[in-house]
């Protein structure tokens, strides 16, 4: 059959039920095949960039790796930011670009390019994907497609790269698909009594989960041990909704912009059970050895080099997060509770005394208690799509996540940009269920276009657009360390008014600037489920996202309470 027949019915055969790609030369026969030998959705978006965001998001929902095509030249290293995404995120995909014909390849010329829009996006590609390949055989053809898939999804899942020529594409090739590698992790081999030891012996016992739970499909089993185990438990960013608004074992978020009472309550726990987390700068700050502490470190990580990595003096668990749950859950159940009704309402009194709505003074809307109001009207929403800047910490700080809604964002990478486009990813992989979208003004900017692709799609987006009239995030960074001197931030920066925008792409909008009139703007946003909305939402540009660690200091020690040791690194 032609080989682009056979990449169609593999990505079919494999789960894939919608392609995210921008039109061209190099991937018209994918196109072509895609749209007439398979029941695959072809999503066309107005940027490769976009795209890419959209197979990130919808790899991250369904666990099978989402598919981004683009042409070659300028739509493959326009796929880059968020491959690198995938990549950093632990976001399973596979992007198929379109190549010039092998004749036209430069080889060992001593020239820049042979064939038009000719570049060698695998070698770009390399250091971001878990592999990247260029398909120079068509009998190469599945092998590499099959391995590509499973190598997206084995271990610490990622991006990988099939770079396809176009007269590859043409070939004719053998039927046949490969099933894909079922093999699991062993978990006997793994030795948990000196973590279950420690445990019981806690009197402050803490469990810190990262992204790594969602990665390995293991939400319902970190949830099944911290109850297990009467275990409070933090998260990182990247696993924000792993638990649900008012468990009362989930304490919080940690790190940089984390709940303040998150960060006390790890600053106070003696021992720490971290699964999944790669303990960086965002989440422990710049003081590893205050993290560190007296306290007794259990880091459970399926990549050795994370492991006694920033932080030392760890008691390294080596495992894939399916394995050490397989092993640990029939321990706990035989353990039962080693946590204290004390220690949980130690930190409840925590959350008392520092309510993140609380944490910033402010005029006009309250972007934290904004949150809250949010959430209240949002429970028919299957996940809440965030950008980068101070709207994804506000969002994280104080959106109240309910069991299954899905808390989507960019951790690793962080590009602005990311939320509008994630979200149409999520909504296909959701089943069309709506869809909270919240970004800043800055970063709508960066695909706005894709407003064109929800009205395309009748997709029910509930968009929130943070306007504070400047790159937020930055201006801060420039009024704590440049004396107020806000270049290109606040000063040579501006935004338009995204609710005319929104209209003229036929979306209803409205726009709000007291916190009088947030509840009823709230409601207004839902007051048809099934459409897209926006809701522009106009902040102080002065406002700070609080509370933040005060870099240099330790977790525990956070602004604007504490003052910033030194410049900030990262």
């Amino acid at each position: 059959m032609k080989a682009s027949d056979y990449i169609a019915g593999v990505l079919e055969r494999r789960g894939v039920r919608h392609v995210f790609e921008m039109s061209g030369g190099m991937i018209a026969h994918l196109l072509d095949s895609l749209a007439e030998r398979t029941r695959i959705r072809i999503v066309s978006m107005h940027h490769e960039q976009a795209a890419a965001f959209a197979a990130d998001a919808w790899g991250r929902m369904t666990g099978i790796p989402g598919v981004a095509m683009a042409t070659s030249g300028p739509g493959a290293t326009n796929l880059l930011t968020g491959i690198g995404s995938c990549y950093f995120d632990s976001s399973p995909a596979v992007f198929i670009t379109g190549q010039v014909n092998r004749h036209e390849l430069r080889g060992d010329r001593a020239i820049r390019q042979l064939g038009f829009q000719e570049t060698d996006i695998v070698s770009m590609a390399r250091p971001i994907t878990k592999a990247a390949w260029r398909v120079d055989e068509v009998e190469q053809l599945p092998r590499l497609l099959d391995a590509a898939f499973d190598l997206a999804v084995s271990g610490r899942p990622g991006p990988v790269l099939l770079d396809v020529p176009m007269d590859v594409q043409r070939a004719r090739v053998a039927d046949g698909d490969r099933p894909a590698d079922g093999a699991g992790a062993d978990a006997s081999a793994l030795d948990l009594e000196p973590m279950f030891a420690d445990l019981r012996r806690a009197r402050r016992p803490l469990i810190l989960v990262g992204g790594g739970i969602h990665a390995s499909g293991s939400e319902s089993a970190a949830r099944e041990l911290a109850r297990t185990l009467g275990v409070p438990a933090v998260t990182s960013l990247m696993a924000r909704d792993v638990f649900p608004h008012g468990d009362p074992l989930y304490a919080g978020m940690i790190g940089t912009y984390g709940n303040r009472w998150a960060n006390l309550t790890l600053g106070a726990c003696d021992v720490l059970l971290v699964l999944g987390s790669r303990l960086d700068i965002r989440q422990t700050g710049s003081d590893t050895a205050a993290f560190r502490g007296e306290r007794i470190l259990h880091h459970v990580d399926c990549e050795p080099g994370e492991l006694n990595n920033r932080v030392t003096g760890c008691h390294a668990i080596l495992a894939d997060l399916r394995a050490f749950f397989a092993a640990a859950l029939p321990t706990a159940r035989t353990l039962g509770r080693v946590g204290s009704a004390g220690w949980v309402a130690e930190i409840d009194a925590l959350r008392r005394r520092w309510p993140d709505t609380r944490e910033l003074e402010v005029d006009g809307i309250n972007p934290n208690q904004l949150m809250h109001d949010l959430s209240r009207v949002s429970g028919e929403a299957a996940a809440y799509v965030l950008d980068a800047g101070q709207n994804q910490m506000w969002g994280a700080q104080s959106l109240e996540l309910h069991a299954g809604q899905r808390f989507i964002t960019s951790g690793g990478m962080a590009p602005m940009g990311y939320a509008l486009p994630a979200a149409i990813g999520t909504a296909f992989a959701a089943g069309r269920r709506p869809v909270v979208v919240i970004a800043g003004d800055g970063g709508l900017q960066c695909n706005v276009q894709e407003l064109e692709t929800v009205v395309r799609n009748r997709l029910p987006l509930k968009l929130v657009v943070l306007n504070n009239r400047c790159h937020g995030m930055v201006r801060q960074f420039q009024e704590t360390y440049f004396e107020g001197r806000y270049h290109s931030t606040y000063w040579g920066y501006s935004a338009p008014d995204f609710a005319r925008v929104a209209e003229a792409y036929g979306i209803p909008a409205r726009t709000v600037s007291a916190m009088s009139e947030v509840a009823d703007a709230v409601a207004w946003l839902w007051s048809r489920p099934g459409d897209p909305a926006l809701l522009q939402v106009m902040i102080d540009t002065f406002a700070n996202t609080y509370p933040k660690i005060a870099f240099g200091r330790p977790i525990t020690e956070m602004e604007p309470l504490a003052t910033p040791m030194r410049m900030e690194r990262t």
